[in-house]
């Protein structure tokens, strides 16, 4: 497999395959990064921070695409990122500038599969969640709570948990420790 350069961009936040973020960028070095990768110099890569990690991120990361920008009234940017395929980190080095470039190989994504029996429950509490919090749900044209994949990714984005226990879950072939992880949550607090 041949490995591709990426543009880095560090977040406390988490992002998976299909699942989108907005972020506002302030420092010039990262709206410089943002025009770059919007004129196709590089693709783009969102990591999970770490600290002291090297890059300051965990070893695998999501390529994303900008789905949308707004400058705002503060001169800073507003962008939409959409995650597309998670990538492993080969290795990384910091520009002149602090930003950092990462050299990728495409990693597994989960398969998308039917969410049925009891993991119901799962999908039914993620559509509550987002009219609690509409301006997640309007990130998204499309959302997919039928399926067990898309579904357990959104979870895993929006839980309040440790990045470590999130990596290890992420880190799985499939969604089904994801699923079985907030099923038992949701069960947990509706008693």
């Amino acid at each position: 497999m041949q490995s591709q350069e990426m543009a880095l961009l560090i977040h406390d936040a988490l992002l998976l395959p299909d699942g989108r973020l907005e972020l506002r960028i302030i420092e010039p070095r990262y709206l410089r990064m943002v025009a770059e990768v919007y004129k196709g110099h590089y693709p783009l890569a969102f990591g999970m921070h770490k600290a002291n990690g090297h890059p300051p991120c965990y070893p695998e990361a999501t390529q994303c695409e900008i789905i949308d920008f707004n400058q705002l009234d503060d001169d800073s940017l507003s962008i939409i990122i959409e995650g597309h395929q998670r990538v492993e980190i080969l290795s990384a080095h910091q520009e002149k500038d602090l930003l950092w470039k990462v050299h990728t190989v495409p990693c597994h994504n989960w398969e998308k599969e039917p969410i049925g029996g009891e993991f119901e429950i799962i999908s039914a509490a993620l559509e509550q969640f987002y009219q609690v919090n509409p301006e997640l749900l309007g990130l998204y044209k499309d959302v997919h709570l039928e399926d067990a994949a898309w579904v357990s990714q959104r979870w895993l984005e929006v839980l309040p948990m440790y990045s470590q226990d999130k990596f290890k879950l992420v880190n799985q072939p499939d969604c089904h420790k994801a699923m079985n992880f907030v099923l038992k949550l949701i069960k947990s607090h509706a008693g």
